[in-house]
């Protein structure tokens, strides 16, 4: 065989590989009925978790809440996967996500927010204004990890009532301020599970929500209090459960992705 025969045989049997390679991504295809993926996202310590939660439903994508640590900066060996690495293990890039939302705008809520610049970004008039106002700014804001959407398509979401994401009364954003004066949760209506309540910082951990103290943290205490009333009244009526999201023991017994809740 000449030589030329041996290159045009490597370049056929390479060709296919070529071509696979080029393929663009294809998202997944919609599920039928809404389910929640839930990443690990990071550590505060004293085992507060950070996660973060996809929401995939039959007419889109929710990114809720994106960790503490920018993808770029996780450091080898960290604890968790990066996040675009955790939501590719599930079939998604973040150019597939429809919307982003945070609960608030504190950095261990925000660190990977740059990644989803072309999604519909979901936010509160009084959030979007703190964290693009002039300096100061208030403690745990880190406006590199957002900066990006500034520019991106954006919802200004009701102060006072809640907001239907996707139109069917399946995920519904609430107005619970306090924390932050633009904070928020999510209600998801789950065929399987039922529906849940991913809190946020509404309560930092169990042990708060049985105390239901106040924090330097917190930005207003009386609308934190009549915020957490207000959501402890609509857990009782619609049976939903309560995610607080830094507790460790609630985000232990959670399934994680690829797993998924529906």
């Amino acid at each position: 065989m000449s030589w030329n025969q041996i290159l045009t045989l490597i370049a056929f049997s390479a060709a296919p590989l070529i071509a696979q390679s080029e393929q663009p991504h294809q998202a997944p295809k919609a599920p039928k009925s809404v389910r929640i993926y839930v990443f690990d996202c990071g550590s505060l310590g004293s085992g507060l978790a950070v996660p973060c939660y996809l929401i995939a439903h039959p007419k889109g994508t929710l990114m809720w809440d994106v960790g503490l640590t920018a993808d770029s900066e996780l450091k080898p060996g960290a604890k968790n996967k990066p996040l675009a690495a955790q939501l590719a293990a599930v079939g998604y890039a973040p150019g597939d996500i429809t919307y982003l939302a945070f609960s608030h705008y504190h950095s261990d809520h925000t660190a990977n927010a740059n990644l989803f610049a072309k999604s519909t970004w979901l936010v509160s008039k009084a959030e979007r204004d703190i964290m693009f106002s002039d300096p100061p700014r208030p403690r745990f804001v880190e406006i590199k990890t957002y900066s990006a959407l500034k520019d991106s398509k954006t919802t200004i979401l009701p102060a006072t009532s809640d907001y239907d994401v996707f139109g069917d009364g399946t995920v519904i954003i609430k107005p619970t301020p306090g924390h932050t004066p633009g904070h928020l949760v999510v209600l998801v209506k789950l065929a399987k599970t039922g529906p849940v309540v991913i809190g946020g910082d509404l309560y930092s951990e169990q042990k708060d929500r049985d105390s239901n103290k106040v924090s330097e943290y917190d930005s207003n205490g009386e609308q934190l209090l009549a915020s957490r009333a207000k959501i402890e009244a609509f857990l009782k009526t619609s049976g939903a459960q309560l995610w607080i999201e830094h507790d460790g023991a609630t985000f232990a017994k959670l399934k994680k992705a690829p797993e998924f809740y529906e």
